[in-house]
């Protein structure tokens, strides 16, 4: 019985670091602004038109910010996003909106759309995130201050999603009350070689430094590797105190599954003992293991501390209402994505952008 109740132990502990990293962590009510603002080049690689894409770009265009440009990359000529981009610079003709037709033959192509765009930047500054993030007034504000601290080489953030289905609600969620939480505890235990995709702000000058976007084109977790060569320089990769948000539409399990073993799967080739060892984080799974050996004193405080930390969580740091009022359904979630971290466990082909992709043990991506 305490063999099989030690798991939930140990899922229990890693919950209390998520209420302890929680706790530590700076939210957006403390955001000073800095008065540094120097001016920014984003680039944002498009494919397709997310769900809301017009409100996400046009989020962009409308920042609080002195001086800054948007650079658009699509790699399909007819790609529907082009019409919103166009939109988008006849609503804001005194912004330097452009729009760039990219023809790669990267494996990554958003990283070989994004290799172009940081040639046609004219600033220093480069933020990268993707046409399906949405970021409130002071945005810029609030990534650029942390550059400006000595020994900071990219700055990122964390961030929220809401769906219009009950299975990307259930996706929503789990961004909320898991994938936050593992973010917040890695922070804390001094695992800091990543970044995420929803903003990576760096310096051109950190970039060239590194080999440039061409240093990832064979690899699938872009926002992974690039944050991993800018961490090797020796450089500090810092959170931003703001949230962001992205709109996983309203897709079907089938959709949710598909992508979210993606997700495992390019984690696991990118970090397998880190993928592998993070079967202890699933509480609910172990909770039910220790309830079923009769360990139910190790049972209920560990499904309780997952609970409440994922509640928190959501509601105090993601600011995700959605998510708090959601609170009863973590625990079905739960198993929804130790299904997924097995399954991740094995296989080497992923969907991607319409792709069909072979994973390999280095993480690097070839056509299936």
């Amino acid at each position: 019985m305490i063999l099989l109740a030690l798991p939930a132990l140990a899922a229990g502990a890693y919950y209390l670091l998520a209420l302890i990293a929680a706790a530590r962590w700076r939210g957006p009510a403390e955001r000073q602004k800095s008065p540094h603002a120097p001016p920014i080049s984003i680039l944002k690689p498009i494919h397709g038109r997310d769900p809301g894409f017009y409100a996400c770009i046009r989020s962009h265009a409308a920042q609080h910010y002195p001086e800054f440009e948007i650079l658009f990359g699509v790699s399909d000529p007819d790609d529907p996003a082009i019409e919103d981009i166009e939109s988008l610079q006849r609503e804001f003709p005194d912004l330097p909106i452009s729009c760039h037709r990219v023809s790669t033959t990267a494996p990554n192509v958003k990283a070989g759309v994004l290799a172009v765009l940081a040639r046609h930047a004219r600033h220093e500054v480069l933020l990268v995130n993707d046409g399906d993030i949405f970021v409130p007034p002071d945005y810029l504000h609030a990534v650029v201050e942390p550059l400006t601290r000595a020994g900071t080489g990219l700055v990122t953030c964390l961030y929220r999603a809401h769906g219009g289905s009950a299975a990307t609600r259930m996706e929503a969620l789990g961004i909320a009350t898991d994938f936050a939480p593992s973010v917040m505890v890695a922070r804390l235990l001094g695992v800091a070689e990543f970044a995420l995709g929803s903003t990576m702000v760096f310096r051109a000058e950190t970039l060239r430094a590194i080999g440039g976007f061409e240093i990832i084109f064979d690899y699938l977790a872009d926002d992974y590797q690039l944050g991993r060569h800018i961490y090797q320089l020796g450089l500090h990769i810092a959170f931003a105190d703001v949230v962001v948000e992205t709109n996983l539409g309203a897709g079907s399990w089938h959709d949710v599954w598909r992508h979210q073993l993606r997700w495992a799967r390019t984690i696991r080739v990118s970090r397998y003992a880190g993928y592998c060892g993070s079967i202890v984080t699933h509480a609910t799974l172990w909770s039910l293991v220790a309830l079923l050996a009769g360990a139910w004193w190790a049972a209920i405080p560990a499904l309780a501390l997952r609970i409440a930390a994922g509640t928190w969580i959501a509601a105090e740091v993601l600011e995700d209402r959605n998510a708090a009022r959601s609170s009863a359904l973590i625990p079905f979630r739960d198993l929804f994505g130790s299904a997924i971290w097995l399954a991740g466990l094995f296989g080497e082909t992923v969907e991607w952008r319409g792709l069909h992709l072979r994973l390999r043990p280095d993480g690097r991506i070839q056509p299936n």
